[in-house]
Formats: C-alpha cells, structure tokens, sequence
C-alpha cells in the first residue's frame, strides 16, 4: 500500500510539473505528427483544464493522450485522478491500475 501511494504520488508530481512546463489553450487544436510530443500537449492541456476545475475536459485531453501513447502512465494517472473527481470512482481505479502497470513494465 505504501508502494502504492510513493508511485501515485510520484505519478502526480510528474503529470504536475508537466502542466507547468508548457501552456496550452485549453481549446487549442493539436496537430503535431510526433505521438510522444501530441500526447505531452494533451497531457499538458488536461493538468491545466484540471487545475481549472473543468474535470470533464481534463478527462478528455487525458484520454486522448492515452489513446496517442497507449503506453504512458501519466496520461493513465491524469484521467484516474479526473475520473476521480468526477464521481466516476471505478473508471478512476482501473485507470490508476494501468498506469501502475506501465509504470512497472517501463522499469523491467
């Protein structure tokens, strides 16, 4: 269980400094060809329509970041934590779940 909140919170502390790090429009369209880069913006777009409180929003960009890169565990952890908010609590477990399913994949 202790294990379990070190990476959550590690997770958020990483979904946070990405929202800090790059400002986008909350409607601002993404084109950008490179998944990797795509899904950081969107990423970064749901922290910023997160901190705005417009959760469902959030839920969205972070969705579509993990739909971009299927493989990253902030974009996971960003949707549980809207999910989370929105009520949506078995949405939100089984997002966090995968996000620490990546996260340990990526560390083997």
């Amino acid at each position: 269980m202790i294990r379990c909140r070190r990476l959550a919170a590690a997770l958020l502390a990483l979904a946070l400094l990405a929202g800090c790090s790059r400002q986008v429009p909350v409607g601002a369209p993404v084109a950008i060809a490179d998944s990797t880069g795509r899904a950081k913006i969107l990423i970064a777009a749901g922290n910023q329509a997160f901190h705005a409180g417009d959760y469902s929003l959030a839920a969205r960009r972070y969705a579509a970041a993990a739909v971009v890169r299927k493989d990253d565990p902030v974009a996971y952890f960003g949707l549980g934590m809207a999910l989370k908010k929105l009520g949506r609590d078995e949405d939100a477990r089984a997002a966090y779940a995968k996000s620490r399913e990546l996260t340990q994949q990526q560390k083997h």
